[in-house]
């Protein structure tokens, strides 16, 4: 009886049981039993509410093998697991799952390296299954775990190493591809998970990049590795894979890993690592995340703020790699905030190079500071190239703005500089940092087309570049004429003019212009007279060398091809005419050098302006003294002065009239219609402003103050011997009033003449200096007058060698009845 009990123990068995156990061979050589497979797959897909139950008794057994070590039957187990995966899409293949995804943790946690691709490699064929309905309990943080333990492989065989480390990337794939189209799973962007995958594929990339760098390729030498095998390419195809799927609010999650395993390895210098990690990053991105980016990348540099030069250097070089590939696109609302950023880190490698005396008065040497100051100007240069690459690429309207607001940053003399505090840094640091500024400007403004002068040009732009090119600083007015001509400059002319000189045939440059418009007619009747003051005055610098001539006749150049109507035509050649008297006279006292390079200048230009009007008679007479110079006088011409062995004369001599332009034969050569000739006669005065106050200009009116400050002050005691001494005569002559009301009429007379036949930028001159003086004088008795308002702290103080009276308790001080509540 006890035997015919055990005898029937077998047949009684589930059949799922023995269908699963039938499977399995009893040489696990043979591999799997393709028609018991059959038919375990035929009852599955019957019964599929039995397919929990199988997945639990195949776990059992492969557990049972593992254990054991029986590897053969464990493969078998696996593969019949991903048959029957890929046979059964029903819902009630939700428990299935559990039990495959429990075995596949089995392998993985085993230290065989077979068995973890195995398992990888089953997992990968779940992850490429699409199933009906999301999961509401799954959760893969032990996947992501265990396969970014395998990226880091460091098994001792090279060729094992590599096997973990791709099956680890290509799970980490899968996990990712299960994932991100789950919108239950949105929990893999979390930072716990980002953390774990993001540096896992960077360790692979980087581990390849290293490789190249030493001279060994990438994939060992006849390994026979392909695409699907070399972790660094799978890894990069994972990185791109999952950027490529990140939405608006997980960009943070994303990209921050790579700044921190930027930061942990050490890549910031040399930055070629870097650079190609974030090129990746915004070629795999959405184009309008890109900004996010952007964004990350400079709170980055915000945090590194005190890092060594070239770390900040390949940051900002980073920076620069990612505005490139934006720029295009959209880059939202943080166009300004990248300028600002990089302005306030500009600042600080100024602050840090120059104002920081301690440095240099340590126990360093000598040559390590000299290196952080090269390191410095690094940064420096970095920073100048990303603004104005950025600031290059963006559309018109937003490069206006951001033109307007590099140049509010711009330190100039004299007025307030809220963002760039010049103190610490010194006059040095100072301009250094507005050559760094006006260098990123120049690449800002360069290819602006603008359709108006007054758009491009506006008041709050043009007045402080004015002020700069006042500076006692031949570089600093090269940069300001630079901008000048990338703005003016809409038909891109000024290649054709580079080079001071007499050019034979202006028609075979074969130059681009358009009929002048009304907007740039009203522009220059508002800013003309602005603009010709700054070319008087920038050719008289005792500083000027070549380039700043050949900047200042290319200026003259495009404003007579982009905004000369017959007016503008007639203000120029009495500029022209104005600066050729200034280099005669000589009356401030110029080296010959200057003199000779100003009527150089005049000789070029007139040159140029009389083959671009119409008006053969002008021309011939330009040529004719050009030509009377050739012969008796080649220092008068740029051909000539500017080479480095020119021998200059001793004087210029004005009575030799015919090698000096004439304004009587200019005026009759351009008598006739379309310009008033009568207006020649009148002599160029550049208008005083206040933008000399706004520079470190020495003028005039300010030396003669000085001076009479100086008497008044040095000599108090002999104010008595000065004073006239009154006696009866001049008591009669004083009043006496025979011949005052003559003398009133006469004046009277002077005036009304003056105010109608004197030219006006002359009138506005006058008119301008007594404002001028009326307010400075106001400013004086303002000065004295004017005491601050008693405190009712009741201290006695002495200031400035005066004392102060006592102050008034507030219940005693009286205030007007409007003051009082």
């Amino acid at each position: 009886m006890p035997a015919g009990v055990c005898g029937c123990c077998g047949p009684l068995r589930p059949r799922y049981k023995r269908l699963v156990d039938n499977i399995f061979p009893e040489d696990p050589k043979d591999g799997l039993s393709k028609s018991d497979m059959e038919k375990l797959t035929f009852y599955a897909v019957s019964a599929p509410e039995k397919l929990d139950r199988i997945g639990a008794y195949l776990a059992e057994r492969l557990s049972r093998d593992v254990v054991r070590h029986r590897y053969g039957y464990v493969v078998i187990a696996m593969e019949a697991l991903d048959q029957l995966l890929m046979a059964c899409h029903s819902q009630s293949i939700k428990p299935f799952v559990e039990s495959f995804l429990h075995m596949v943790a089995k392998l993985l946690e085993s230290r065989e390296p077979d068995l973890q691709v195995l398992g990888t490699n089953s997992f990968v064929k779940f992850a490429n299954i699409e199933e009906d309905t999301p999961s509401y309990h799954r959760r893969y943080d032990f996947f992501v775990s265990q396969f970014s333990a395998m990226c880091h492989s460091t098994h001792e065989d090279p060729e094992t190493r590599t096997r973990i480390r791709v099956a680890g990337i290509k799970g980490l794939q899968g996990v990712v591809r299960k994932t991100v189209n789950d919108e239950l799973q949105a929990i893999i962007w979390e930072p716990q998970h980002m953390d774990k995958l993001i540096p896992s594929m960077l360790f692979n990339m980087q581990d390849a990049d290293d490789l190249d760098r030493a001279g060994h390729p990438s994939t060992p030498s006849g390994s026979g590795q392909d695409g699907d095998e070399n972790p660094a390419a799978l890894a990069e195809n994972c990185f791109r894979e999952l950027l490529g799927r990140a939405a608006y609010g997980n960009m943070k999650n994303a990209v921050l890993p790579v700044l921190v395993h930027l930061d942990n390895h050490h890549l910031w210098d040399p930055n070629e690592f870097a650079v190609s990690c974030f090129r990746i990053i915004m070629f795999s991105i959405q184009a309008q995340h890109s900004h996010h980016v952007i964004q990350q990348v400079l709170t980055h540099l915000d945090g590194n703020n005190k890092s060594t030069p070239r770390v900040r250097a390949g940051i900002v070089q980073v920076l620069l790699e990612t505005v490139a590939i934006a720029a295009k696109g959209s880059v939202g609302p943080t166009v300004l905030e990248v300028f600002n950023t990089l302005l306030k880190h500009l600042r600080m490698s100024v602050d840090m190079e120059l104002g920081d005396g301690s440095r240099r008065n340590s126990n360093s040497s000598v040559s390590s500071v000299r290196g952080r100051e090269s390191d410095e100007r690094i940064v420096q240069n970095a920073i100048i190239q990303t603004i104005g690459f950025f600031g290059g690429n963006l559309p018109d309207y937003q490069r206006a703005e951001v033109m307007m607001f590099i140049m509010g940053k711009v330190p100039v003399y004299g007025t307030p500089c809220h963002t760039l505090d010049t103190v610490k840094i010194g006059p040095q640091g100072t301009k250094r940092i507005q050559t760094m500024l006006l260098s990123s400007l120049i690449m800002v403004t360069s290819g602006f087309k603008s359709k108006s002068m007054s758009a491009a040009l506006p008041p709050p732009f043009l007045d402080p570049l004015f002020s700069i090119s006042l500076m006692e600083d031949s570089e600093l007015r090269q940069l300001v004429l630079e901008i000048l001509h990338n703005i003016i400059d809409r038909h891109d002319n000024r290649a054709k003019l580079r080079g001071i000189r007499i050019i034979p045939n202006v028609a075979a440059l074969k130059i681009k212009r358009e009929k002048i418009s009304k907007q740039d007619v009203a522009f220059m009747k508002k800013h003309g007279q602005q603009l010709y003051r700054h070319v008087y005055l920038g050719c008289k610098e005792e500083d000027n060398v070549h380039k700043n001539f050949e900047l200042l006749f290319t200026t003259l150049a495009i404003l007579t091809i982009e905004l000369a109507n017959e007016e503008v035509v007639i203000d120029l050649i009495r500029l022209s005419i104005a600066l050729q008297e200034m280099a005669l006279n000589n009356e401030e006292n110029m080296p010959m050098s200057i003199r000779c390079g100003i009527m150089a200048l005049v000789a070029a230009y007139l040159n140029f302006l009389s083959q671009m009007i119409p008006n053969p008679l002008f021309c011939q007479h330009v040529s004719k003294v050009i030509e009377l110079r050739n012969l008796d006088a080649l220092y008068l011409l740029p051909d000539h002065i500017f080479r480095d062995k020119c021998p200059l004369p001793e004087s210029l001599d004005k009575d030799d009239r015919q090698l000096y332009f004439q304004t009587a034969d200019l005026a009759e050569c351009l008598a006739g219609p379309g310009y008033n000739v009568e207006r020649l006669s009148i002599p160029y005065i550049p208008q005083v402003t206040d933008e000399d106050r706004l520079t470190r200009r020495k003028s005039f009116v300010d030396t003669v103050s000085l001076q009479v400050d100086i008497m008044s002050s040095s000599l108090p005691d002999k104010q008595s011997e000065l004073a006239e001494e009154i006696t009866f005569e001049t008591l009669k002559k004083a009043i006496d009033t025979t011949g005052l009301e003559e003398q009133e009429r006469e004046k009277r007379r002077q005036v009304m003449e003056k105010f109608q036949k004197a030219p006006f930028e002359e009138i506005a001159a006058h008119c301008e200096s007594k404002a001028n003086m009326l307010h400075d004088r106001l400013a004086q008795i303002f000065e004295l007058t004017i005491r601050p308002p008693p405190s009712p702290s009741g201290v006695v103080s002495i200031s400035a060698g005066h004392t102060q009276h006592p102050s008034v308790p507030v219940y005693e001080m009286k205030f007007p009845d409007l003051c009082v509540y």
